[in-house]
């Protein structure tokens, strides 16, 4: 069950979302911008699939991505590729990379919610990543979006079902992809937030980066499947 999901979207001048992919993916742009963000993701009753409920683990989730495509065999695929994932799972980051794939790193998470109010703030135990938030429902999307309407936003965020994580093989990735029972997004105004990812100008030098628009999805019945390892030949 997805509990609760944020998706915080940023535009990013496509040569610099370019030098941050593996050699197999390219950004996916928007009216001439790549796209980029941070999935923040409380997941519950997670479990191998035909186990019962309360065998299900609940845990809180960061993963930052970037919107690309790549080419299957003449096919045209969309997805995300994710450099890095945080968990509060213990388990989760033990299991991450060996059980299932996509590398997760343990991370600290405090998150208040409140009258349609969120507040969250990460940070990883290894000290390199942290997030920090706070949102509260909205009735409409940015006016400065680069989406014309929440159905364009949420169009566009639903092709990015197929996830591509980074492994210790810089031209290797482990993929799984998210089936939903419904998809059904609603606008998110985000009043404040940081990453330590997209806030590094090494990375982002400034004016390659803006916020663009924040996204939310709540209880929603899901599978995580396995794709293929994508790997350079």
């Amino acid at each position: 069950m997805i509990d609760r999901r944020m998706l915080v979207n940023f535009r990013v001048r496509p040569d610099v979302a370019s030098q941050l992919l593996p050699p197999f993916f390219r950004s996916k742009r928007v009216n001439g911008w790549a796209m980029a963000g941070i999935c923040l993701i409380r997941l519950k009753e997670m479990r191998p699939q035909g186990f019962p409920a309360v065998c299900g683990l609940t845990s809180e989730n960061a993963a930052h991505r970037i919107a690309v495509e790549w080419d299957d065999g003449g096919i045209v695929r969309e997805g995300v590729y994710i450099p890095r994932r945080d968990t509060s799972s213990a388990l989760q980051a033990f299991a991450g990379g060996r059980l299932f794939p996509g590398v997760h790193h343990v991370a600290t998470f405090e998150v208040k919610e409140h009258n349609d109010e969120f507040h969250l703030q990460m940070r990883s135990r290894d000290g390199t990543t942290s997030v920090g938030l706070n949102a509260r429902r909205a009735a409409k999307m940015p006016a400065a979006s680069i989406f014309a309407s929440l159905a364009d936003a949420s169009e566009f965020f639903s092709r990015g079902a197929m996830g591509y994580s980074a492994t210790d093989k810089p031209d290797c990735c482990d993929g799984l992809e998210l089936h939903t029972s419904k998809w059904q997004v609603e606008p998110l105004e985000i009043q404040w937030v940081s990453s330590s990812f997209f806030d590094d100008p090494s990375l982002f030098p400034n004016g390659t980066i803006q916020f663009d628009c924040a996204l939310l999805m709540q209880n929603i019945e899901h599978e995580w499947r396995v794709l293929p390892r994508l790997e350079r030949k």
